[in-house]
């Protein structure tokens, strides 16, 4: 059975996750805010009886912040060393099959597109770039002054 991805828009740019990693795909209504956390955390919500650590793509990828004043927001669930994190996105489009290995993205993409890059894939709807959930999950390093 061919890997499948899940492809989403974030910042504007159609990229592509792991199907296999997400576990669901959810409209989030409540974030709660989380003080001194990173500032990639947008916050916390709840799922089921369970907690999810929400992360903002947006400022992971260091793109500026997601706007979530309008209350309803697109995210795909995911599990990471036992944790469960609600990662924010634009637009949950499709699933797709994967047609090829990932290859090294040789243009420059920005800092963070470029951490978070696992390489382009090829699919049935052309190349798309493939993302690394856990360091989406990880954000940037904050630098001590």
């Amino acid at each position: 059975m061919a890997e499948l991805l899940l492809i989403v828009t974030i910042g504007g740019e159609r990229v592509a996750l792991p199907a296999a990693a997400v576990e669901s795909v959810v409209e989030l209504d409540t974030l709660i805010p989380v003080p001194r956390a990173a500032p990639h955390v947008a916050g916390l919500s709840a799922l089921r009886s369970r907690v999810l650590t929400v992360i903002d793509c947006m400022r992971s990828l260091e793109l500026g912040a997601t706007d979530c004043s309008d209350g309803i927001r697109e995210a795909a669930v995911v599990e990471l060393d036992g944790h469960h994190y609600a990662l924010i996105v634009d637009l949950v489009e499709d699933v797709v099959e994967v047609l090829s290995e990932p290859v090294i993205v040789r243009a420059a993409m920005g800092e963070g597109w470029e951490r978070v890059s696992k390489g382009m894939v090829e699919t049935e709807q052309g190349p798309i770039l493939l993302i690394d959930i856990a360091a989406l999950v990880s954000g940037v390093e904050v630098k001590a002054a």
